[in-house]
């Protein structure tokens, strides 16, 4: 963890190889050419324990026997610092970071539809916002790589359809997002349902996409921590299936994986969940695509792989466009909330390098 986090992360604008290499990661090379099911099952033998284990492995795209066993310091970051979880919820994080923004003269323009970017002598000259042209020195986009790249003329691309179509995708997910009018026992905070094959959801994830047969699945319990968070006597939760992207997605399948967890969290827990709902919503692949524009629907971002990462994903600067600059999970570092926010400060770094220079 301390060699991904401290000496990695942060200075790793994926420019080239050489990022890689130091004195510290040249005695860990191995890490990097071993996977993490083989350096998982070398230190446990029990299968609860190996499951707990590989679960965050299937967030990064990849099964735990395709995955570098240097990513293993995810469950460091699990087990050794523990989860972190703010109050109200993970809303508090983006309201401090707009406040922050606007203390330094961010001016903030929501629900806008973004139409197209336009360029003038290869160079950023505004975007269309909302239909109307808006004029802008550097533009850093945030949102799904392949979508802001969509917005170019074609010959401003840097990646084609082909390029995005090979790639190999973390997953989507199917959430159900439920208020109770009832407390919940002999469940937790955080609550792991690995009691089916994790091998299978994993293969029926990556290598023959389809809906899972029988889903490893997670219940999230916020108000088992911060009462606040439901009124007296009832819980907020939601649950969460991974899945493969791309997948048919309708209300009828929704549904019917709906009561195949709850069916599973009544026999383990004993609670009869379904009976005392009385806020429901679920979000799945075609609202990932809808709502973020996510290619394939995909929740995740590109697969953590071996040949997806750092310098071999897509970069922080556009090669064809001046003053274009990407920020997010599509680009280094990779998948996930921290990463994605730690791509901002990259590109920031970048930016402000290249302004200097001029």
């Amino acid at each position: 963890y301390d060699l991904a986090v401290t000496n990695m992360l942060y200075k790793m604008p994926g420019k080239s190889i050489f990022e890689l290499i130091n004195s510290k990661t040249i005695l860990k090379v191995n890490l990097f050419f071993t996977n993490i099911k083989n350096d998982i099952e070398k230190r446990f033998r029990d299968s609860r324990l190996r499951s707990v284990l590989q679960f965050p492995v299937l967030f990064l795209g990849a099964k735990p026997s395709n995955t570098p066993a240097f990513y293993n310091f995810m469950n460091y970051a699990d087990f050794g610092l523990g989860t972190w979880q703010p109050k109200n919820g993970f809303y508090d994080v983006v309201k401090a970071m707009v406040s922050v923004a606007e203390e330094n003269g961010a001016v903030f323009n929501t629900n806008s539809e973004i139409n197209k970017i336009e360029i003038e002598k290869k160079q950023v000259k505004g975007i269309y916002v909302n239909g109307e042209l808006q004029k802008c020195d550097i533009l850093i986009s945030g949102a799904d790589y392949h979508h802001t790249e969509s917005l170019l003329e074609e010959r401003f691309r840097q990646y084609s359809e082909s390029y995005w179509n090979n790639r190999t995708w973390s997953p989507s997910s199917l959430l159900f997002y439920l208020g109770l009018d009832k407390k919940l026992s002999n469940l937790n905070h955080h609550n792991l349902f690995f009691d089916t094959d994790f091998d299978k959801h994993a293969d029926e994830i990556y290598t023959n996409p389809k809906w899972p047969s029988n889903p490893l699945f997670y219940l999230n319990i916020t108000s088992k921590t911060y009462q606040h968070t439901a009124p007296p006597g009832h819980e907020n939760c939601f649950i969460l299936i991974p899945l493969s992207t791309n997948l048919e997605d309708s209300e009828t399948i929704r549904e019917k994986y709906f009561k195949i967890v709850l069916d599973r969290i009544k026999k383990i827990s004993g609670n009869d969940i379904e009976k005392h709902i009385i806020y429901k919503r679920s979000f799945c692949v075609s609202d990932f695509k809808e709502t973020y524009n996510s290619f394939g629907g995909n929740a995740y971002g590109l697969a953590n792989t071996l040949m997806q990462t750092a310098f071999l994903r897509p970069k922080l600067q556009s090669k064809k466009v001046k003053k274009l600059y990407f920020s997010g999970q599509l680009t280094v570092p990779g998948p996930g909330v921290p990463p994605a926010i730690v791509s901002g400060k990259l590109v920031s770094d970048i930016i402000i390098n290249n302004e200097r220079t001029f």
